[in-house]
């Protein structure tokens, strides 16, 4: 993304700052300038234990005799209020690690640990109540109900999470902040890309989780309105705090977050080793 003006001077092509832990797979960047002027990168971190800890996970896919690997030892960190893009070719293991993430899919071995809960110790039903609590979820295909109103798509998340009664006024500010307060009584087909999306962000957002998921979520947007729902997912995360992973092929879309990790062939790797990164 270009500099739009905004006085900060655009970092050189492939600068990246120190690495945590002295590991050189975590690239980080400076925000573009372009969205830099409203969402500064965060530099420090509280000393707090990490929200998210992948420990060697792996992920092998049993396909009729063949064991098919996805994941082969991915080892990484996530701190709370963090913005992380995860980005990679088409079968690097991205959207494994979301699944696995997220609760979805269990890994073949390794260690997941969401805000101090070790997956691999959870139950089915333990794991499906740390998704409908801790994490929210933003799918590239917004997977809204057709036959609900914006409104009721967004309730029903607070429905399906067992909370008890509603919150209007944290209601009302989401729908206001992601600019969808006047389309709250019509159904996904009377909407566009843009604002199903910003939908489905909201519905992400209303149970306040502490982690938010993001699959690839400008995939089936225009430009104009890919940046709209970037911008919108980068100020929920500051304004409510939440850690945000976001999958993303997109290399102008992975710069919206403080700190890009790259994947190939189901590892961590360095920026150069990523051929998309490499033609960026």
């Amino acid at each position: 993304m270009p500099d739009a003006g905004c006085g900060l001077p655009s970092p050189n092509k492939g600068q990246r700052s120190a690495a945590p832990l002295g590991c050189p797979l975590f690239s980080c960047r400076v925000v573009p300038c372009r969205l830099a002027r409203h969402y500064p990168l965060v530099i420090s971190k509280s000393p707090v234990a990490p929200i998210i800890q992948s420990e060697n996970v792996a992920k092998v896919y049993r396909i009729g005799k063949v064991d098919v690997p996805a994941l082969r030892g991915v080892s990484f960190t996530a701190e709370k209020g963090e913005f992380v893009s995860i980005v990679g070719p088409s079968g690097s293991g991205k959207s494994t690690l979301f699944y696995i993430l997220g609760g979805l899919t269990r890994a073949s071995s390794g260690r997941v640990v969401i805000d101090g809960a070790d997956f691999a110790q959870l139950s089915d039903a333990q794991r499906t109540a740390m998704r409908k609590h801790k994490i929210g979820f933003v799918f590239q295909k917004f997977n809204l109900l057709p036959t609900l109103t914006a409104r009721d798509n967004i309730e029903i998340a607070r429905v399906i999470s067992g909370r008890n009664g509603s919150d209007p006024a944290f209601f009302n500010q989401v729908t206001q902040m992601l600019g969808i307060a006047g389309r709250l009584d019509h159904r996904p087909a009377e909407m566009s890309g843009g604002e199903q999306q910003r939908v489905a962000l909201a519905r992400a957002l209303i149970n306040r989780p502490s982690i938010v998921l993001a699959d690839e979520p400008t995939g089936n947007l225009d430009s104009q309105n890919s940046e709209i729902v970037l911008r919108m997912l980068r100020e929920a995360n500051q304004k409510f705090g939440q850690t945000v992973l976001m999958i993303t092929h997109n290399p102008e879309a992975a710069e919206i977050g403080d700190r890009i990790i790259h994947m190939r062939d189901g590892h961590i790797v360095r920026p150069e080793e990523d051929p998309q990164w490499a033609r960026h």
